[in-house]
Parts: C-alpha cells; sequence; structure tokens
C-alpha cells in the first residue's frame, strides 16, 4: 500500500462512508445504492484489519486533523481496543449488508431503499467515528449522527409494522436524554479542565483532583452512557426498537450499537477518569454491579415469557450487556478483559440470530414462536444456525459464549465473588430455557397445515452461517480474540491507577 495512503488510514475510516452516504440516496439505479453501500463497508472493514494489525503489538496510532497538534486540534487516536472494536463494526457491517440486498427488499419499501441505505451507511459512520476519535466533544457529535441515522432506519420497518415508528420515536426520545446528560458531563469537564482531548482531559483531571463538578460530570456521563448502551433499568427503548425495526437493522446495531457504547464507557472511565478518585470505583461497586447483576437475571427471566422471536432476542440482549457490565465492575484485569471479548463474542451470535428471524419473516411470514412450529423441517439450515447461536448463549463448550462464560467466571472467582458467580450461571441456565422453548417449537412440533415454507435465500443463508461459523470458530480457537482482548485490556489498565489484579 501506497505510504500516503497508509498514513491517513484513520481519517479515511471516517471520511469514506461519510462522504459514501448522500451518493446513495442520489443513485437511481436499480440496486445501485445497495451496491455503493456493500463496496464503502468492504473498504471500512479493509482499514479496520489494517489498523488492527497495525496496532496489535502495543502500537498507538495518532493522526492529528488538519496537521494540528493535540490538544489545541482533534486527533484521531487508535490502540488495540478500539482497532479491535472498529473490525467489530465494520465487519458487522459487510455481512448485515450482504444479508440486507434480499431482507431490505422484503421489509422496506422500494422506494425508500436509496435513504435507506444512506441512513444505514451514517450510521456506520458515526460508529466508527465515536470509536477511533480521541476528542470528548467529537464522540458526542458522531453520537448524534450514528443516533439520528439509527432512528431512521429503525422507523423504516414500518412498511411491515406501524409499531416500528413509535418504537423509533421512543428511541429518539430516550437517546436524546442520554446524549443531552453526556454533553453536560462533558461541559462540566471543560470548565474544570479547558480541553476536551482526552488524553489531555486524563492528565489534568488528574492534576485537577477531586471536586464536586468532577462528580457531577462523571455522573452525567455515566447515566448519559447507560441509556445509550441500555444498562438495566435505563434499557426501556431497547426491546421495541430491536423487535420492530427491519430484520437486518435488529441484526446490525444488536452487534454494534450498544458495543460501542459500552467501548465509550470503558474509555471515559479507565482512560479519562483514570480512578484517580476513589468515589468512581465506589459507583461502579455499588451501583453499576448490582445494576448490572440485576440486569443479566431479569432480562433472561422475561426473554423466557415472549411468543415474538426478536423481542426474545431482545431481551436476552439486555441479559448479555449485563454480564459485559459486570466483567467491568469487577475493577481487575481479569474482568475486563471478559467483558472485552465479550463485545466480539455477542456480536457474531447476536447477529446471526437476528439473520434467523429475518429468514423467517420473510419465508415463514411470522417470527411468533407458536406459528414458526415444525420450521426445523421446511428451513433445516436456517434452522440450525439458530442452534448453533442459541448454544452460544447459553455458554455451551466449543462455542464462543462458553468463552465468554468462562473468563467470566474466572474473574469473579479470582475475585472471590461467590455470589456473582451464581448469577452467571443462573442466567445461563435461564437461557437454556429460553433458546430450548423455541427449538422445542422447531423440531418437537408438526408443522400448522397449509403453510408453505421455504428456505431463505444465499444471500441471506450465507452471511447468517458466516456469523454461525464465527460462533464455533472462535469457540474452538480462541487465541486470536483473547489475546487481543488481554491487549486492549492491558492498554486500559495502563492508563488507570487502580491496584489492578
Amino acid at each position: 500500500m501506497p505510504q500516503f495512503i497508509a498514513q491517513h488510514l484513520p481519517i479515511l475510516q471516517v471520511i469514506v462512508p461519510l462522504i459514501a452516504a448522500p451518493f446513495c440516496a442520489l443513485i437511481s439505479v436499480r440496486n445501485g445504492a445497495w451496491w455503493l453501500a456493500f463496496v464503502t463497508s468492504l473498504v471500512t472493514f479493509a482499514i479496520s484489519v489494517l489498523l488492527f494489525a497495525a496496532t496489535f503489538d502495543g502500537e498507538i496510532i495518532s493522526y492529528h486533523l488538519g496537521g494540528w497538534a493535540p490538544p489545541i486540534g482533534i486527533e484521531y487516536r487508535v490502540d488495540m481496543l478500539n482497532a479491535f472494536v472498529l473490525t467489530i463494526v465494520s465487519g458487522t457491517g459487510v455481512l448485515t449488508l450482504l444479508y440486507a440486498r434480499a431482507s431490505v427488499a422484503h421489509e422496506v419499501d422500494a422506494k425508500q431503499h436509496g435513504l435507506f441505505y444512506t441512513a444505514f451507511v451514517l450510521c456506520l459512520t458515526g460508529l466508527l467515528g465515536v470509536t477511533i476519535t480521541g476528542d470528548a466533544f467529537n464522540v458526542f457529535v458522531f453520537l448524534e449522527i450514528s443516533s439520528l441515522a439509527t432512528y431512521a432506519i429503525v422507523a423504516s420497518g414500518a412498511k411491515t409494522d406501524r409499531r416500528a415508528l413509535t418504537a423509533a420515536y421512543n428511541y429518539l426520545i430516550m437517546g436524546t436524554i442520554g446524549a443531552t446528560f453526556f454533553v453536560i458531563g462533558l461541559g462540566l469537564l471543560y470548565m474544570i479542565t479547558g480541553t476536551l482531548n482526552m488524553a489531555d482531559l486524563a492528565q489534568r483531571l488528574l492534576e485537577h483532583g477531586d471536586s464536586r463538578t468532577l462528580r457531577m460530570g462523571y455522573a452525567f456521563i455515566l447515566v448519559g452512557l447507560g441509556l445509550k448502551l441500555a444498562m438495566f433499568p435505563l434499557h426501556q427503548w431497547l426491546p421495541n426498537a430491536y423487535t420492530y425495526a427491519p430484520s437486518a437493522v435488529s441484526a446490525f446495531l444488536s452487534a454494534t450499537a450498544t458495543k460501542v457504547a459500552i467501548y465509550v464507557l470503558l474509555r471515559f472511565l479507565f482512560s479519562v477518569f483514570g480512578f484517580s478518585i476513589p468515589f468512581e470505583a465506589d459507583i461502579l461497586f455499588l451501583v453499576v454491579l448490582p445494576l448490572a447483576l440485576a440486569g443479566s437475571l431479569i432480562g433472561a427471566y422475561i426473554a423466557t415469557y415472549q411468543d415474538n422471536l426478536k423481542r426474545l432476542l431482545a431481551y436476552s440482549s439486555i441479559s448479555q450487556i449485563g454480564a459485559m457490565l459486570i466483567g467491568v465492575s469487577m475493577l481487575s484485569a481479569s474482568g475486563l478483559m471478559a467483558a472485552i471479548i465479550h463485545l466480539f463474542n455477542h456480536a457474531v451470535t447476536k447477529a446471526s440470530l437476528y439473520m434467523v428471524a429475518g429468514a423467517y419473516a420473510k419465508e415463514a411470514g411470522t417470527v411468533s414462536i407458536r406459528e414458526l412450529r415444525g420450521v426445523g423441517r421446511d428451513m433445516p439450515f436456517t434452522t440450525a444456525a439458530f442452534v448453533v447461536g442459541g448454544m452460544s448463549l447459553i455458554g455451551i463448550p466449543l462455542t464462543v459464549g462458553f468463552i465468554s462464560k468462562w473468563y467470566l467466571v474466572e474473574a469473579a472467582l479470582m475475585r472471590g465473588w461467590w455470589p456473582v458467580v451464581i448469577v452467571i450461571v443462573v442466567s445461563s441456565l435461564i437461557a437454556l430455557i429460553y433458546v430450548g422453548k423455541f427449538i422445542e417449537a422447531a423440531y418437537m412440533h408438526p408443522a400448522p397445515q397449509g403453510i408453505i415454507r421455504r428456505e431463505a435465500p444465499l444471500t441471506m443463508l450465507i452471511p447468517m452461517w458466516i456469523f454461525a461459523g464465527l460462533s464455533l470458530f472462535f469457540g474452538i480457537n480462541s487465541s486470536l480474540t483473547s489475546e487481543a482482548a488481554a491487549r486492549a485490556a492491558q492498554g486500559l489498565v495502563a492508563a488507570s491507577s487502580l491496584i489492578w489484579q
């Protein structure tokens, strides 16, 4: 690769999809918008892989926009942690767009396809920008770009269910409240330090010491990000948004949006605040950990009562987000590693499962578990992908879900937190109930009379099975993801003043 291109990879990661997005709306050629969005996602994935390879050995890439050095200028800063998240987001974008060609044609009005792919690529742009920027205010700007685009693509599901409009509106209200809390917190930090560069912000907060303004800034940012990542009980927007959005949107958002919000939380907790003030750790232990434990159990419990398969998966996501926050709240290097590896593992698992749900919606005309009885015989390859993903949600060995649960349990045992171990195990057992409920309906009951259900097309089967294959591959050989998560955790450890285990 030419050197002049290689040195500009960080900005190309954001600029390429940002420029491509409006052209998706202008292209009138049949499937032209899809082709442009798909090629754009391939380019962003290639850039992410190059950045991942460049930072794998611990190198930190600092890119100064316009040649202005930080903290005066805006910096894009890439280390192992955000390179890992960039790869998750862009890779999911590629496979989701491959899946979307057939899925979106079924669920979104043909006249809106150009606008749909414009909003989708803008959402991808925002998520990549949030992840790569080293400027705190840019995090807010890109969060809003991704959020506004997300509201639009969720609402595009109104062709098949008008409740998508209400879901998008509720998401907009809750997302706006979260963004407001977040930007107020940033304003309070700026009032203390006079800077928005995150590396400089961390240094000046360390010099400033404890204060009421700092505590309020921390609280506002924590609540704002809690809304964005659907931390229990701030999750009310998520079930309806994931249930009534087009299936390709549900797959993409479940694998990326909340993961990026958790990344931002990690970046602020460990790289910016750095636990130099004792109350930060106290809040995680006394507030976030109990909410994470409750979310892990309650989300799984509510999932067992759902008949709508997409809604079942939505509540399962709330449970899995709780598991990630449990790892973060342990305040140990092993817990942090478990949370980071679960970002990837849950992304590939849940994307596959939502793609299965979308295939049922297209070919069977329903996502009701009662109405999908016997579907395992009519759609064997699609249903087999669900079995693989369901095994991962439970945490059965040889799947990525087992790797996540193993590291979480190991981290909890190192801390001597037996109640946390019990919660992790119980939530997995509850997952066995709601996954087993669908598998029983799919295989153990006869299909309703007079219903014709065909196997999903290859353009839907291939991406769902790539995700399912990744669930198995990295469940058997997790060396790459484990090493990446460990190095990302070490980078956060180095930025923190805690005594780590």
